[in-house]
């Protein structure tokens, strides 16, 4: 026996926000864009589904002639060869159709998966930090596989479907009026039913999308911190929250399956009882001679044909709703802002560095003017900042988490852009230049140092990729990994698993400054880039950083000023403005704030108030 686990009480999905349809997008309008690219091909496939259809459209006729000719007592010969070649002819071009079409049907999810990925790549900052990755993921993988199969089989279903009905109603038109009538009113009535039910379609699947949606936000949110979820022993509320995602899901999906099985059991009904109606009606005629058996028979062969063209059209209907309801969510994701300047640097805007021989200062200055700045639903994060760092020297910013000191460097970068103010490298305001330019012009080492999934390699060279093999020798020197790759069976080539998760903290950082220094760049930036090495490896990648600043501006961020302490220039943030600014040496004497931070960290006495003099200088 087993016993019952108990279950914690089910939490709310995370969705993506619910969004609505982005100003300006018809959803039919935006498949048929999809479509139109492949409208030749689409074409082509559709008259080999209408060959195809009318091969079976004349079979009734034919078989007519057949029994019309067995009534005579004539040759049957001709005729059945003529039935028998429409049979393989129309097996054989529905055959060659549906590989046409899945072929065009996969081009068409390969192009909208294409753009999709470029765009989400190229999203701004804002968008992507108030979006769950695991729901944009699902609008590229399972939304874009219904537009797919809408963009394509859907609409032939439906042409191919709607032309075919229409020659099977003209012909049966020619055999009994009276009996087109009789079908046409079974018909009509099962439409005006369908017709109020196919909406709903789209309404569900645009839920059981979202959902999904959700799904993925969920487990991105729960895998990408696996370590912590276990840490913590929150896998049964994470869990939760992901039932919670898939069990709306599933009723949404159960909705949408249920309006698609009464749209097929409608459909089948209305043959049936056009069927019955027909044989009814019709038999009556036969008994009072007002019909020959013949064209009761070929009439009802029409009726039962139009079950396969009845089917493709409510199936085309069917894929054509979810379609649209999927569009919607992908157009969301094209309508989003997205950085279109950062796959080439504009020549034209391009500020190209003097030969070193030439220049007087090796690297650019940074100036911030005036700049403020605030998340959206948040206060000011930035007040007002205004100063400059000289070319070539080494700038670290403090103090108290929050004081604005990595927002500035965002701003540096251009992923979000300063309400008022202007920032400048070498002279020139960033907001003129292309992203492109400016991030080509900045390394950035960021505080969690972030690794790729791949190989050491791969990770080193990922902003130079064509690198030389001295360059790599030098930065793996400075930073102290060349012992770590030479330990290493596969030396470069050695995989460092999902986001580095095979490499310590500190080697990750590393990783993280050689590839910053491969990069050569005119300005480096550093958040608390030290945090996570030794004293031995902090020592040697200080060296490195001073190294780094005789030929590029260098601009840190510090938590412990015993990593900063020589920098020509030290400023002091607090609440999004400068606090002060100079050296350690001045700020420990003219600063509470800075000198309590030092006082710390034990660079200075925590009692002695008194601005140190020129030996404790010296002994800092």
């Amino acid at each position: 026996m087993t016993t019952a686990h108990p279950m914690p009480p089910r939490e709310a999905p995370s969705p993506a926000p619910d969004e609505p349809p982005a100003p300006g997008i018809r959803p039919l309008r935006a498949l048929l864009q999809q479509a139109r690219p492949y409208r030749f091909v689409l074409l082509g496939s559709l008259l080999l589904a209408l060959a195809a259809s009318g091969c079976g459209l004349v079979q009734p006729l034919v078989a007519r002639s057949v029994l019309d000719a067995l009534a005579d007592d004539t040759a049957v010969t001709g005729a059945l060869v003529l039935l028998g070649v429409l049979v393989v002819g129309g097996a054989v071009l529905t055959g060659l159709q549906s590989w046409w079409q899945q072929r065009t049907s996969e081009q068409v999810v390969r192009s909208i998966r294409r753009d999709l990925v470029f765009r989400l790549i190229r999203l701004k900052i804002p968008e992507l930090d108030r979006r769950p990755p695991g729901d944009l993921v699902a609008r590229v993988t399972s939304d874009s596989a219904l537009v797919q199969n809408a963009a394509t089989q859907g609409l032939v279903m439906i042409t191919n479907g709607l032309l075919t009905v229409v020659g099977a109603i003209v012909l049966m038109g020619t055999v009994h009026l009276g009996l087109l009538g009789v079908t046409l009113a079974v018909l009509l009535g099962t439409g005006a039913l369908l017709g109020l039910i196919l909406p709903r379609i789209r309404e569900a699947v645009a839920r059981a999308q979202s959902s999904v949606g959700a799904i993925g936000a969920a487990l991105d949110r729960s895998l990408g911190a696996a370590r912590t979820v276990k840490a913590n022993g929150a896998e049964s509320r994470e869990t939760a929250r992901a039932e919670a995602a898939v069990e709306e899901a599933y009723q949404a999906g159960l909705t949408g399956a249920k309006y698609v099985a009464l749209v097929q059991v409608l459909s089948g009904v209305a043959i049936q009882a056009a069927f019955l109606a027909v044989l009814g009606v019709g038999g009556a005629l036969v008994a009072s001679g007002d019909l020959d058996a013949s064209q009761l028979i070929a009439f009802l062969l029409y009726v039962f044909y139009l079950a396969s063209p009845i089917a493709s059209l409510l199936g085309g209907l069917g894929m054509l709703q979810q379609g649209l309801g999927a569009i919607v969510r992908i157009e969301q994701v094209r309508h989003l802002p997205a950085e279109d300047d950062v796959d080439a640097v504009d020549l034209t805007e391009r500020v190209a560095p003097a030969p070193p021989a030439a220049r007087s200062t090796p690297a650019p200055p940074v100036e911030f003017d005036g700049v403020h700045f605030a998340y959206p639903g948040r206060g000011p994060a930035l007040r007002g900042i205004s100063f400059t760092v000289p070319g070539a020297t080494r700038t670290a910013l403090v103090g108290l988490s929050g004081a604005g000191k990595t927002t500035m460097f965002a701003l540096l970068q251009r992923f979000y852009e300063p309400r008022a103010g202007a920032i400048r490298i070498g002279g020139q305001d960033i907001a003129r230049m292309s992203r492109a330019e400016v991030r080509r012009r900045i390394a950035y080492v960021e505080q969690e140092s972030p690794v790729m999934a791949g190989t050491l390699g791969d990770n080193l060279r990922y902003a130079a990729t064509g690198a030389g093999e001295e360059d790599i020798a030098e930065v793996l020197r400075l930073t102290r990994l060349d012992s770590l790759i030479a330990r290493l069976p596969d030396g470069l080539d050695t995989e460092v698993g999902n986001r580095g998760v095979t490499l310590s903290g500190g080697e990750r950082q590393r990783l993280a400054i050689a590839r910053a220094l491969l990069r050569r760049p005119e300005v480096l930036l550093l958040d608390e880039a030290t945090a996570q090495l030794d004293a031995s490896n902090e020592q040697a990648l200080r060296e490195a950083v001073d190294q780094a600043a005789r030929r590029c501006t260098v601009i840190l961020i510090a938590h412990r000023l015993s990593t900063v302490t020589d920098a020509e220039q030290i400023i002091v943030l607090e609440d999004g403005g400068i606090r002060a600014a100079g050296s350690h040496g001045d700020l420990v004497g003219a600063d509470t704030l800075y000198r309590e931070l030092a006082a710390s960290q034990m660079l200075v006495p925590a009692v002695d108030d008194r601005p140190p003099g020129p030996e404790a200088r010296l002994a800092l």
